[in-house]
């Protein structure tokens, strides 16, 4: 029995499970070519008439999404979809900015609706991510979008916006035979909320192929594409090119066995997990397709002995670590630069800050209790912050819904941004206080509390308490010591 190719992402959406990756356009145009957008729509039309019928493309995917309105003019839209990703600044972004990027898409993509517009956050310390989802679904409600989606969350995050009643169907991230920090937690909580992952990087760059199978390790430098600079760490990080090696090896045995080839069996592998919508192969229109190589992802299925021997030799690579998407986040930077220069050029404070005639300085993150009780979130002087107790509140909102590790996480994003804010870093903290509302909620709670400082380990205290709102799960305090940049 075959793989099937197509999969309902969502009630009404059904799409091809090989994606159609368009970011090679700004890999094309990065040296001031222009993609012809008539060729480039008919190689799209070449896609879709062999029946891969959905696109994923971003608005910093060069001229992807004005070539995808090439196509819909030219070729009509009913028999394909089109995906698209907004990646905005760091900063604190208006209401207005938000209905612009939708409206900026639709223009580009000569639509009136998105399929699926897919959210990327670079931060989680800075609360801007959490407006632009719930306008983004004001905007979904308005029918400007269809479905609304996410790129590059981790596990946590995903998990307080399923929790706070932002309705999303897909994250996409990194998921490959190199990277597999998908399977464990983020497929599970996938499963539990009916998210699906949308895997790219299946095949790293064209590294999962043939043509790299016993040769020599390159250089990383500029005469790699892009896709391959930043796979090519990817590789590094996972135990390097002997290793690498070993799972070629690996995969082209079964690769024969099958008929198809090493990049065949890496996609259909992943496309096979828990939860996985699909996987997105990327295609250089006009210049290099893959039509009737990705047709052969569908024509066979591994059996036990070809999961037996991958899983073996999965387990001989270093995990790449943290969660998905950190490697847009924090180091080591898995990226075509091996760090953020060519995405964004600083991160803002994330919260306002007043400074005092007594040497102290405020930082407040706008909530109605700040006005109200007449507090700020945390407060600076001389080189002690201390935080105050802090529940999951956004402006008049309460996050994380009923789950006590959503509501951790989002208030320690918080506790982060106010000591951001006033020069620190969670690194800097040395005490934290937690007040549980449940006593048997302790686990989810300290295990948030674990993630975000298990390599600090400040002093600690938990209590459970009487907390005023009955929404509120869990509340915390911090107090961090800013050491002399000389010291």
């Amino acid at each position: 029995m075959t793989l099937s190719k197509y999969h309902e992402l969502a009630p009404g959406l059904t799409i091809c499970r090989a994606l159609t990756g368009l970011w090679q356009i700004a890999d094309l145009e990065r040296d001031g070519t222009k993609v012809d957008p008539f060729l480039a729509a008919q190689s799209m039309k070449a896609y879709v008439d062999a029946g891969f019928t959905t696109f994923d493309m971003a608005d910093h995917y060069g001229s992807a999404e004005e070539i995808t309105g090439v196509f819909r003019q030219t070729y009509g839209s009913e028999s394909a979809q089109f995906f698209t990703k907004w990646v905005p600044s760091p900063d604190r972004i208006t209401k207005d900015q938000v209905r612009k990027a939708v409206e900026t898409a639709l223009t580009r993509m000569q639509s009136e609706q998105i399929d699926l517009m897919q959210f990327h956050a670079w931060q989680y310390a800075h609360p801007s991510w959490v407006d632009c989802l719930f306008w983004l679904q004001e905007l979904k409600e308005e029918g400007l979008i269809k479905y609304l989606g996410l790129t590059n969350f981790d596990t946590a995050h995903l998990n307080i916006v399923v929790n706070s009643g932002i309705q999303v169907v897909s994250n996409q991230v990194c998921y490959s035979l190199l990277d597999q920090r998908a399977a464990g937690e983020m497929t599970s909580l996938c499963l539990k909320h009916g998210v699906k992952l949308l895997a790219f990087g299946t095949v790293a760059g064209g590294f999962l192929s043939e043509k790299w199978l016993g040769k020599p390790e390159p250089v990383l430098n500029e005469s790699l594409t892009w896709s391959q600079m930043k796979y090519k760490r990817f590789i590094d990080t996972a135990g390097g090119w002997a290793q690498f090696q070993d799972l070629l090896q690996t995969l082209d045995g079964i690769a024969k066995k099958h008929g198809v080839g090493i990049a065949n069996i890496a996609s259909h592998y992943i496309i096979t997990r828990p939860a996985v919508g699909g996987v997105i192969i990327g295609a250089r229109l006009g210049k290099s397709e893959h039509i009737a190589d990705n047709e052969q992802l569908f024509s066979f299925r591994l059996d036990e002995a070809d999961e037996s021997q991958i899983k073996q030799v999965l387990h001989t690579l270093s995990a790449i670590p943290g969660d998905c998407g950190d490697e847009y986040r924090k180091p080591p930077f898995l990226t075509a630069s091996g760090d953020l220069s060519h995405h964004v050029e600083s991160f803002p404070s994330p919260y306002p800050t007043q400074k005092g005639s007594d040497g102290r300085t405020k930082a407040l993150s706008g909530t109605i209790w700040e006005d109200i009780a007449g507090f700020s979130r945390a407060v600076r002087k001389g080189n002690r912050i201390l935080v105050s107790g802090t529940t999951a509140t956004h402006g008049a909102k309460a996050m994380g819904g009923n789950d006590p590790g959503a509501q951790a996480h989002f208030i320690l994003d918080k506790i982060e941004g106010a000591i951001q804010s006033l020069g620190g870093n969670l690194e800097d903290v040395v005490r934290t206080r937690i007040f549980i509302r449940n006593a048997d909620q302790w686990e989810p709670i300290s295990r948030a509390h674990g993630q975000r400082f298990g390599g600090i380990q400040p002093a600690n205290t938990m209590v459970r308490a009487d907390l005023i709102g009955e929404e509120y799960l869990v509340e915390m305090e911090a107090e961090a010591v800013i050491e002399p940049k000389n010291a």
